[in-house]
């Protein structure tokens, strides 16, 4: 009986170490594959910023999404936020972005990016831009970006528009 109680107790402790792996390597697998998920929208979200198709950027947006740039008035939904894409997709016909990281912080994604173009668009400078910021994104349930709050270097920004 000692002997069949000694088994079995083997078995238990045995059964449980092998579930406990499953647990963390379902955990670490989890926790993968989100990241992989969450850079693969981050690259998606560049190249649609790099088509030249406004729109393409809204579909990354919850239907009423939110964007505000460096605490400006919020621009709500995703044919307001076609429209501010547009802006910039017009006025630098050139432009590249480049996806410099993602940070995943309690508060949200913050999604870090370098935009480089030449001001050729309606009433243009002709005067190249090169210039860093981020946006820190919440997420609805869909997966989709609930609220982005970007911020860059105005003045920066347009000092290099001026060409100064």
């Amino acid at each position: 009986m000692k002997h069949l109680t000694f088994i079995f107790i083997l078995f238990i402790s045995i059964s449980c170490k092998n579930d406990s792996e499953n647990i963390n390597s379902n955990k670490t697998t989890t926790m993968e594959s989100s990241q992989e998920k969450l850079t693969k929208f981050g690259s998606d979200y560049t190249a649609a910023w790099n088509s030249q198709n406004p729109a393409s950027v809204a579909t990354f947006f919850a239907e009423n999404g939110t964007l505000i740039v460096n605490k400006g008035e919020p621009i709500v939904g995703r044919i307001k936020i076609t429209e501010f894409v547009k802006g910039f997709m017009t006025a630098f016909p050139d432009m590249q972005l480049s996806m410099d990281s993602l940070v995943t912080l309690s508060t949200g994604t913050d999604y870090h990016w370098r935009f480089v173009g030449t001001n050729t668009g309606p009433e243009g400078t002709n005067n190249k831009v090169d210039f860093s910021g981020f946006e820190r994104w919440t997420f609805n349930e869909d997966g989709l970006i609930k609220v982005s709050i970007g911020t860059f270097d105005e003045a920066d920004y347009s000092r290099q528009v001026r060409g100064e």
